[in-house]
């Protein structure tokens, strides 16, 4: 295996799947590329303002402040060879996409520890990634420890 796509999210896991994606990679000697997927640019806006009048965040500030997040999980990870890529669009279609398009040979990507309705009523993108993939897949449970 040559690469590895490591697809994160803003979720407060993110770092602890792009430090195992990593550590994955290097055990490899494996070239990496960070990912992030902006899906909804609504859900952003609703999700940073709380002021219904609030201008909209536009998909260019979005992609900037996406860049900067891969930027600091890059300079976290030590290794300026990191590739970095800030798609929109449908994230697990996107992932694939971008998997295809760098030849990548794994995938890597967490999940979230949703209850069985919310992945019902909203689907899961690793679960969506799974299936429709040719590639294969190094899932990083996220799942909350009890406490």
């Amino acid at each position: 295996m040559k690469k590895i796509l490591i697809a994160i999210d803003y979720d407060q896991t993110a770092q602890k799947v792009a430090e195992k994606g990593f550590s994955l990679a290097k055990t490899m000697n494996a070239e990496v590329t960070l990912l992030h997927v902006i899906s909804k640019p609504i859900l952003y806006y609703t999700s940073y303002n709380t002021t219904p009048l609030a201008p909209i965040i536009n998909v260019d500030e979005l992609k900037d402040v996406a860049q900067n997040f891969l930027d600091k999980t890059k300079l976290n990870l030590g290794d300026e060879s990191i590739q970095t890529l800030v798609k929109e669009g449908d994230t697990s279609v996107r992932i694939l996409e971008s998997a295809k398009t760098i030849k990548a040979d794994v995938i890597v990507m967490g999940t979230h520890s949703r209850q069985w309705l919310e992945n019902i009523l909203i689907g899961s993108v690793a679960e969506s990634v799974l299936k429709d993939s040719t590639l294969p897949l190094y899932i990083i449970p996220t799942k909350k420890e009890a406490e």
